[in-house]
């Protein structure tokens, strides 16, 4: 396997204060649905893999004895340190097919808008190898953007993001990145032979929303921002213009957003 995922870590480093401020959290029935699958009301320890900026590991403090993000990029690390309180959430070095963790010591893995960067066969072999019995393997995505209720404001980050995936294409990235699709990702997780049994469901919640989370979204993009760090402006990427419509169409008032998180099961 090739181990080189040195050009995904530079991908998310120097942005980690905008991740963590415009990126949404969890939703509240993820918890539910997963301790649920693995009977019990307050594991004992979940593991969050490429836990980034401790959004998705904060959120377990309250639901578990112990939760430990492994992430391997120092930046959004040290952004998790700052914004975590809970003395039970600690976060440590590491990758998603090499945590250092014992065997059979977690009840629920998780991976937060992550697995995409990850090697899956390697990660799925040590998702099982640290969950005990019958646990629960979680990846889970958001489907971008969330439904703002503009349908113009929608429609504008989507063409936005489609110029600059056309945009990147002609940037050559000095560091070039690791990825593999979501689509995917429940097809290689049954046909892994990791899990006994598999699927997807699709959970939804609300978060509050105006113009200036939209913008921040944009620019908690690695795509983005990885244009921005290599030399070009704002104006050169088509920023400016989005922010203009987003602007008109959504405003600073804040009013519901609606998520979609497809969550990908493994039961070890």
């Amino acid at each position: 396997m090739n181990n080189d995922f040195s050009g995904n870590i530079e991908r998310f480093t120097g942005f980690a204060d905008q991740y963590d401020k415009y990126r949404p959290s969890p939703p509240s029935a993820l918890a539910d649905l997963l301790m649920r699958l693995t009977g019990t009301s307050r594991p004992a320890l979940v593991v969050d893999l490429g836990s980034g900026t401790g959004l998705s590991s904060r959120y377990w403090a309250d639901k578990a004895e112990q939760v430990i993000g492994v992430e391997p990029t120092l930046d959004m690390r040290r952004q998790a340190e700052a914004q975590t309180d809970a003395k039970n959430v600690i976060y440590q070095e590491g990758f998603s097919h090499q945590t250092g963790l014992p065997s059979h010591c977690a009840q629920i893995v998780t991976c937060s808008q992550s697995l995409h960067w990850m090697e899956p066969q390697s990660t799925f072999e040590e998702a099982a190898r640290i969950l005990i019995p019958g646990g629960v393997f979680a990846a889970y995505d958001y489907d971008w953007p969330p439904t703002t209720g503009s349908w113009e404001a929608d429609a504008a980050y989507e063409e936005y993001m489609t110029k600059i995936r056309e945009v990147a294409n002609g940037y050559t990235d000095p560091n070039p990145i690791r990825m593999w699709e979501k689509p995917q990702h429940l097809s290689r997780m049954h046909s892994s032979g990791c899990f006994r049994y598999t699927r997807e469901t699709v959970i939804h919640h609300i978060e509050p929303g105006n113009a200036e989370r939209l913008i921040g979204l944009i620019l908690s993009q690695g795509s983005v921002m990885t244009l921005l760090k290599g030399g070009l402006n704002e104006s050169q990427i088509g920023i400016d213009i989005f922010r203009q419509k987003v602007l008109e169409a959504l405003g600073m008032e804040h009013k519901p957003w609606y998520w979609s998180s497809r969550v990908r099961i493994g039961i070890a």
